[in-house]
């Protein structure tokens, strides 16, 4: 047996996973461990996860890798600094006490945390991980790979190639010039959270029009016939690490950027909808580039940018592609995984087995499980009172009270690997209903009202609803609510800027799921990967004649999605979800005592 252990670290989305003879046996993001969103230590909980999953310690690891060349970033950062003059010493005096201590010193801290000798840790560049991430897993024997990110080392997206187990990158695009630091400085400018929150922007983009796309293109950047994007370095700051825009953007857009948790303007909706075009344009550019490049008509993506759901599913409409294959912890999470894979086939030449017709990430599902005597261990020490449901009552326990209109927290077999919750560690609803999007945006999940949610469809059944005709398992493809379902939309809001006239609008018969522009965020649940889930699905069908649901992430805003029992019964006791399904252990609000802590729960959450 070979085994390796990927690890990302020291960025954002720290992560660990563990590969065993090309097959992915656990992989988890350090977050959920520690609680701290986007935590960008080193991942010991991930790694040791992921080691107990396998019964094995540091010393069977034939490879631990990181998923970088810290020494190439080094140097791109000390260039960077010193470009910037004055403002970069700023960054620098910020930045260098944590290189110095950490970032500079990975390979010992692998040899001490792990007890594997230094010759068996193993650097990859970025882009390689991600590209790695993207094609190894992915169900195709050979495929176009495209990666593109904010940056990594140097590069900021590539352009590669799979065939069988190696993968080779043949062309990228370098810093300071980066599609996926300009839509971060566009986000940073409308006033969310860099790294964090680029998918409210792409959530906001249709509720505004792309008025500033000529200013963009004009003042901030340009777009080559390949995709390459040249940016303008009089509008951006990030060179020195203090902000990502400058003076010179507030000037160009009338007003400085819009602080964090102000009301949302027409100009915030415009620049959204501006910036959302222009990555569009871009990633298809950059895709017909690597299919001329690499003359293959499949196509893998990686990187934070193949996060934009929106941008996936116009490349997949623009048929340059017979087949997409996204994956689906695309950032830099996992690329920890992308590390482990391309050392065991790119180095170690283990074989690469094909999994056909979905994929080699198992549903992502490949976080810590919980035995039935682990979780009755919990409620009975905590005292909380359930019911526990007989096995052929699980799926119809769940289908009832969501068809009742409750909503129900899920959790359920191993934790998602990934930005998405995909039915292991969800919160449930009823898309029929037309105030289901305000109930669990606000009094569930306390965020932005204008946040849509996605749907959870049984994989046979996706074409009757949506515009899709190949499976979607990991919420990464938007398609249109069929016609049949919409309803005429009025765009009489009560004010220009009034963004929540729109968002209360019925806009088709799963009003809680479709988008102003009546789109939708598709994860198609198959039997193979999670039966359970599927089964759900099935009994709300019968019962409804739908077999559609609400899915979204089972947290709050800011926390990062539920691990444990105990992650689960407190944002369950928090908010107002009505039921919680553990394991087939069924809890009911109105059972519960309250928790000695009150309302405490969501303030201990930095917003994102």
């Amino acid at each position: 047996m070979v085994w390796s252990l990927g690890i990302s670290a020291f960025f954002h989305d720290a992560a660990a996973a563990l590969v065993r003879d090309g097959e992915v046996i656990a992989a988890a993001q350090e977050e959920r461990f520690t609680r701290v969103k986007h935590d960008p230590s080193f991942p010991i909980s991930a790694i040791t996860y992921c080691l107990e999953e396998a019964d094995i310690d540091g010393s069977a690891l034939d490879a631990v890798v990181f998923y970088e060349k810290p020494l190439l970033a080094w140097e791109r950062m000390v260039e960077s600094f010193c470009q910037a003059g004055l403002q970069g010493f700023h960054g620098w005096r910020a930045a260098a006490p944590q290189w110095i201590a950490e970032k500079l010193h990975v390979r010992r801290i692998i040899t001490d945390s792990l007890g594997v000798p230094d010759n068996r840790v193993f650097f990859i560049p970025h882009h390689l991980s991600h590209a790695a991430a993207a094609f190894y897993p992915s169900p195709f024997r050979s495929a176009a790979i495209l990666t593109v990110d904010g940056v990594g080392e140097w590069a900021t997206a590539s352009v590669g190639y799979g065939e069988d187990r190696h993968v080779t990158l043949i062309r990228e695009m370098r810093y300071p010039d980066s599609l996926g630091l300009l839509y971060s400085a566009i986000t940073y400018f409308c006033g969310f959270k860099v790294n964090s929150s680029e998918y409210k922007l792409m959530g906001l983009a249709p509720y505004g029009t792309p008025r500033y796309l000529d200013t963009i293109l004009a003042e901030l950047a340009e777009i080559a016939e390949d995709g390459t994007v040249r940016l303008n370095p009089a509008y951006f700051e990030y060179l020195g690490g203090a902000r990502m825009t400058s003076r010179a953007m507030d000037r160009l857009f009338g007003g400085p950027r819009r602080q964090p948790e102000s009301r949302i303007t027409r100009r915030e909706m415009d620049l959204a909808a501006s910036i959302q075009v222009l990555l569009e344009r871009a990633m298809l550019a950059m895709a017909r580039h690597a299919k001329a490049m690499t003359g293959n008509r499949n196509l893998c993506l990686a990187g934070g940018v193949a996060l934009n759901c929106v941008a996936n599913g116009m490349l997949l409409r623009s048929g340059e592609f017979d087949e997409i294959w996204i994956q689906p912890a695309a950032g830099d999470a996992g690329s920890a995984l992308g590390a482990a894979l391309a050392v065991q086939h790119g180095l170690m030449n283990v074989p690469r087995s094909i999994h056909e017709p979905l994929d080699g990430q198992k549903g992502s599902l490949l976080g810590p499980r919980f035995s039935r005597d682990e979780i009755l261990a919990f409620l009975e020490n905590r005292e909380i009172p359930y019911v526990e449901l007989a096995l052929n009552r699980w799926a119809d326990s769940v289908a009832e009270t969501l068809a009742a209109g409750g909503v129900v927290g899920f959790f359920h077999g191993r934790m998602e690997f990934g930005p998405r919750a995909l039915g292991a560690r969800s919160i449930l609803g009823d898309p029929r209903r037309p105030d289901m999007q305000q109930v669990m945006n606000l009094r569930i999940k306390h965020r932005e009202s204008f946040r849509p949610f996605a749907p959870a469809v049984l994989a046979e059944d996706v074409g009757q609803f949506f515009d899709l005709d190949r499976p979607s398992p990991y919420m990464l493809l938007v398609a249109d609510v069929r016609e049949r379902l919409r309803r005429p939309r009025e765009r009489n809001w009560s004010g220009e800027d009034d963004l929540l006239a729109a968002v209360n609008q019925v806009r088709s018969d799963l009003p809680a799921v479709t988008h102003w522009d009546y789109s939708a965020r598709v994860q198609t649940v198959h039997k193979e990967t999670n039966p359970l889930f599927h089964a759900v699905l099935s009994a709300f069908k019968a019962r409804t004649g739908i077999g559609v649901l609400i899915n979204t992430s089972f947290n709050v805003r800011g926390e990062p999605i539920v691990c444990t029992p105990d992650d689960a019964y407190r944002c369950f006791m928090n908010t107002d979800i009505d039921h919680l399904f553990l394991e087939g252990f069924w809890l009911d609000k109105k059972a519960q005592p309250p928790l000695p802590d009150g309302g405490a729960y969501s303030s201990q959450f930095e917003l994102d």
